[in-house]
């Protein structure tokens, strides 16, 4: 059987989502946890975007061993120069080169002839090789490229030292014939002394992403490129859990095997969801609350004879059964230590210190403290910002439906206070937390979910607010028992994210 390598995305395109952002304590954890997923590449980021960005992709590739790591780069020298700085040391480094090739983005964005994008494949994948022994080229929104200037595209790109060749279906126009025949003409035409290794990279603008990855590899790819959970901008990416799942359950047409671990697929999942505050649509397949649900009284009597009738993936193979949690408020720091490795933590220090402190105060609460309440406690802790923390929060009733906050927020060292009326609790909240970081942002979205079930159970809220000046988008989480406890922190993360953006700028 060949192999497929899975490429991820989730930490570069992924956090294109608009309200996603990801800090750098975040994306190595996410990292870390693609690592032990299987994933055999890692996309960190786009160093040049941004010093915080360079840092992130620095801190990925020290901090992983065994997966390749990947940087993002124009067809600009500086972009170039700018991954070797981040992760040319590190222990698999890679380069990711793209330029757009199709008439539209030649002509309207670019304002490049077709001539002079030869001309820049060819030099700056030329000097990319130079740098790294591992040069990826995509062609952007290759599958709106003329067929005869994609081969000249690719065919520069590999004689100039690419030996990855990304094919990019950028705004998911493609339908998976088509898509498929585009792979088996390069594979037929392109000619190199070396392997090359053709990768499909798709978006689900007409939702076919996952149909059309599966086309690709039909027709010869051996890499995927995609996100977890499917996020990324627009409608997203190729979900690769989809992917993993169905080179599996279909070994037998795909003839295909890889290396991912499927009982991390859930967890990771569930990481991205977290952290990214998008959460996963019951109807999801792999790995959707409903996916492996039946309420149809004929369903439910064959999978009750034999669950192979209407069940095709079982809840195992994906993670999605846990073991229950042993822990509760007599425990002690080893064995929530101990726990927290089978959960795929390796904390110590400080960082456990802070972490048992905020467990102890959480199994006060609850009856059951559950691995769900554990990875929201990680999460959660790897969002806080130590220069600025909601303290004290008081709701009270006034008047007329009116609700009265008084908030108060360390920053820097320094106490703040405010308090404020609002019609309900949340708004009055808000409204104090405005006055704190003087400012006014647009809430766009504000949503609560139940970490586990029970009347006892975790708050966990995503707001993302939107600066009504720059109208720069950024999101905040917040994790809690109470749920207007849960509200302030996610509001104070995203308030104090925003005004810290404006102040670098």
């Amino acid at each position: 059987m060949r192999k497929v390598q899975f490429f991820d995305t989730t930490l570069r395109d992924g956090e294109q989502t608009p309200g996603v952002n990801f800090n750098t304590k975040e994306k190595v954890q996410l990292a870390l946890q693609l690592e032990k997923w299987g994933i055999d590449t890692i996309e960190a980021g786009f160093p040049i975007a941004s010093p915080g960005d360079f840092e992130a992709v620095r801190a990925i590739g020290q901090a992983v061993k065994k997966a390749t790591v990947a940087g993002l780069a124009r067809c600009q020298k500086a972009d170039i120069d700018s991954v070797y700085d981040a992760i040319g040391d590190c222990a698999h480094p890679q380069i990711h080169v793209f330029l757009a090739t199709s008439e539209i983005h030649m002509r309207d964005k670019l304002k490049m002839t077709p001539e002079e994008v030869l001309s820049s494949i060819h030099e700056y994948v030329t000097y990319a090789r130079s740098l790294f022994d591992i040069v990826q080229f995509s062609p952007e929104d290759a599958s709106r490229t003329s067929k005869d200037f994609l081969l000249k595209a690719v065919q520069t790109a590999v004689n100039a030292g690419a030996t990855i060749i990304n094919i990019p279906d950028t705004v998911g126009y493609a339908n998976p014939t088509e898509y498929g025949a585009m792979f088996a003409y390069l594979i037929e035409n392109v000619r190199s002394n070396q392997p090359i290794t053709y990768s499909s990279h798709c978006h689900d603008d007409l939702g076919m992403a996952s149909a059309n990855a599966l086309a690709a590899i039909e027709n010869g790819a051996n890499r995927v490129e995609g996100t977890v959970n499917g996020i990324g901008e627009r409608a997203g990416n190729t979900a690769l859990e989809e992917i993993a799942v169905a080179l599996h359950i279909r070994k037998d047409f795909y003839q295909c095997e890889t290396n991912i671990v499927l009982n991390e697929t859930k967890r990771t999942s569930d990481l991205v969801a977290r952290l990214s505050g998008i959460g996963v649509p019951r109807n999801k397949a792999v790995i959707g609350g409903n996916a492996y649900a039946h309420e149809s009284g004929i369903h439910q009597d064959g999978v009750l004879k034999n669950p192979e009738t209407y069940e095709i993936i079982t809840p195992q193979l994906v993670g999605v059964a846990t073991n229950s949690l042993p822990l509760g408020k007599l425990s002690g720091r080893h064995a929530f230590q101990e726990k927290l490795k089978d959960l795929g933590y390796d904390v110590e220090g400080e960082e456990l210190k802070a972490l048992f402190k905020r467990f102890k105060a959480l199994a006060d609460k609850k009856k059951q403290v559950t691995d769900e309440d554990l990875l929201a406690l990680v999460a959660d802790e790897a969002r806080q910002q130590p220069d600025c923390h909601l303290t004290a929060l008081q709701v009270q009733y006034v008047s007329d439906g009116y609700q009265c906050a008084v908030v108060a927020i360390e920053e820097n060292g320094q106490q703040k206070s405010a308090s404020s009326v609002g019609s309900g609790s949340i708004q009055a909240i808000y409204n104090a937390i405005n006055q704190v970081f003087d400012q006014e942002p647009y809430l766009t979205n504000y949503e609560i979910t139940s970490l586990t079930a029970g009347e006892d159970a975790q708050a966990q809220v995503h707001v993302t607010i939107e600066c009504t000046e720059t109208h720069e988008i950024v999101s905040g989480i917040g994790v809690d028992f109470d749920v207007l406890q849960a509200s302030a922190k996610a509001y104070v993360q995203a308030s104090s994210l925003l005004k810290n953006r404006s102040v670098s700028k």
